[in-house]
């Protein structure tokens, strides 16, 4: 890295590029996919690891997890599914786990909803969502596989006694699968339906992600009774070299209020979100644009970006997330799942578990209406314990302090930043305008010096700064506008020897306007081995996987840190050693 920094000729910069795409194949051949290790994914437990678990994250007391599937609020009960694997802490043997809350904080882990039993599910029940009928009956619509060569349709399911609060109890009738691919469809390829709608005809319609010719694919299906559908003749939308779309989500969001939206809504004043998580590159992708409900297609706004330049549900590792309505406190909410980075299958398997959910979310689109803002749902305030406060501390070039009186390993941080200029900003070096952010943010890291930046927090730190995982703002000058870079940065997480660990340097740009008002915010939620940041009030969000081998339990600590040569003050900085969510 310091030869590129001192040879700035293009053929340098060519050369990196070079071995970053490199380097991504290698990422992507990882976590592309799951991985299936038949030898090992009945491999139960023998005993679970606490080192690394989370306190206040959802997860199940053992084994591995992945999507959360059909969120849902029914009769005064939250409701998550999710892909679990009942016998080892590898991917396998997937059914849907289900779990119910008061508070989506507090969980009461129950028995399975769905399982393979069918000739319809036999080698598979994967990813679906769940839809509140008009007369208040719930179904859940999921995608079953029928043999060994993965050819997928999509089944339901309903509750076999709604008088039960829990809905323990689920049923597959006899009248499955709902849908079959037709000849048109890859069937290997054929996935994840969407929360059903009903529009201005009558008429249910879904989404289901697929691919044709690696071009991503919302194809769209439409019911009168719930029961017989068909094809539309065009997909909702698709976009070329996007590759399988999973886990799509398509939801209104209001232009005027932060208030959520049932997905049957009719209002004016909306705009719509497709979300679709890609397969290749295990991030989830977003766009925003207008639903014309006559022709059943999406258009993008001209400036929502398709694909893999495009907008992030969340910067880091967050995948296959799913939104619901929320009725009780009118709001949307959005989970998504937080796998593990330690790769090699030996790892989850000696700690006996892998895979969290991450913290619900309120997501809404911001006035701006070009993106997205998320924040930590409020029940989760409900969490914070001993606080500590500070104000009007100033940081000059290099300096640090730590925040003491709280639990390092298991806090919520919210940190105000200001400064009284830009005009030590940084150059943006225009060769850096073909690469992702957080190849940015490996170029220029928590340690090389700026101008204004880089500031942030050093959260799950050794005391000799051996270890830590910075989170952390760096704003550069680009042309006559200014450029947010916010990073979470994995690298220095660890000192375990374990060339296959996954430590990325994950970074998102910010869309804030800071000649008027010159401030950041961030706000991390610190929980032993993920780290949790929103920055400029949810604009952008980076979750990151780590492990620390020293910065653990109480020889954890957190540090406020200026690398940059622009004073920065902080404004106010609210921290709480954060409780453990009762599972079970």
């Amino acid at each position: 890295m310091e030869l590129f920094m001192k040879n700035s000729s293009l053929w340098g910069l060519k050369f990196y590029l070079f071995c970053l795409f490199i380097v991504l194949l290698n990422i992507n051949r990882v976590f592309a996919s799951h991985n299936i290790f038949l030898d090992l994914q009945s491999s139960s437990a023998i005993s679970v690891k606490n080192v690394h678990r989370t306190r206040f994250h959802f997860q199940p007391p053992k084994h591995w997890i992945n999507d959360p599937n059909a969120p849902m609020y029914y009769n005064g009960v939250y409701h998550l599914f999710y892909q679990y694997n009942p016998k080892g802490s590898v991917w396998g043997n997937i059914i849907w786990a289900h779990s119910v809350s008061k508070d989506l904080i507090n969980w009461i882990h129950l028995e399975p909803a769905i399982y393979p039993s069918k000739k319809f599910d036999k080698y598979g029940t994967w990813s679906g969502s769940s839809t509140i009928l008009p007369n208040n009956k719930p179904v859940i619509i999921y995608t079953g596989v029928v043999d060994s060569y993965n050819n997928q349709v999509q089944n339901y399911a309903i509750p076999a006694n709604l008088s039960d609060p829990f809905l323990r109890k689920w049923i597959k009738p006899n009248n499955n699968p709902l849908i079959v691919p037709d000849n048109s469809i890859n069937r290997t390829e054929f996935r994840d339906p969407t929360t059903a709608w009903m529009g201005q005809d009558g008429l249910w319609r879904i989404l289901i992600g697929s691919m044709r010719k690696h071009r991503g694919m919302a194809l769209l299906y439409r019911s009168r009774d719930f029961m017989k559908w068909i094809k539309a003749q065009h997909p909702l939308h698709s976009s070329t070299n996007t590759g399988n779309w999973e886990c799509p989500d398509f939801f209104p969001v209001s232009l005027n209020s932060t208030n959520g939206l049932d997905v049957s809504y009719r209002g004016k004043n909306v705009k719509y979100v497709l979300k679709n998580s890609l397969d290749v590159a295990r991030f989830d992708y977003y766009t925003i644009g207008m639903y014309h409900t006559k022709i059943d297609r999406y258009i993008p706004n001209n400036n929502s970006i398709d694909g893999w330049k495009g907008l992030r549900i969340d910067y880091g590792n967050f995948y296959a997330s799913k939104t619901f309505y929320d009725p009780s406190r009118n709001r949307r909410v959005i989970w998504g799942w937080s796998n593990e980075s330690d790769v090699l299958p030996d790892d989850d398997i000696k700690k006996g578990w892998a895979g969290i959910q991450g913290i619900p979310r309120q997501v809404w689109l911001d006035l701006s209406g070009k993106q997205l803002v998320q924040w930590p749902i409020e029940e989760l305030e409900t969490l914070r314990k001993q606080k500590v406060q500070l104000n009007n501390k100033k940081l000059s070039k290099g300096e640090m302090f730590e925040v003491k009186g709280i639990s390092a390993s298991q806090a919520d941080v919210e940190v105000l930043f200001s400064f009284s200029s830009l005009n030590k900003a940084e150059q943006f070096d225009p060769r850096w305008a073909d690469l992702y952010a957080q190849d940015v943010c490996a170029i220029k890291g928590s340690t090389i010096q700026g101008g204004l930046g880089p500031f942030g927090l050093a959260t799950l730190a050794s005391k000799n700064l051996e270890e830590y995982t910075p989170v952390f703002f760096r704003v550069f000058k680009a042309q006559k506008n200014y450029k947010i870079l916010m990073c979470s940065d994995a690298r220095r997480s660890t000192m375990r020897q374990n060339e296959a660990m996954y430590k990325p340097s994950f970074a998102g740009y910010v869309d804030v306007d800071l000649v008027d008002m010159k401030k950041l915010s961030l706000r991390s939620l610190i929980d032993h081995s993920v780290v949790e940041s929103f920055g400029a009030g949810g604009k952008t969000c980076i979750t990151s996987r780590v492990y620390p081998s020293l910065a653990i339990y109480d020889n954890a600590h957190l540090f406020v840190f200026n690398n940059g040569s622009e004073t920065i003050t902080i404004e106010t900085l609210n921290a709480w050693s954060m409780g453990a969510c009762k599972m079970n």
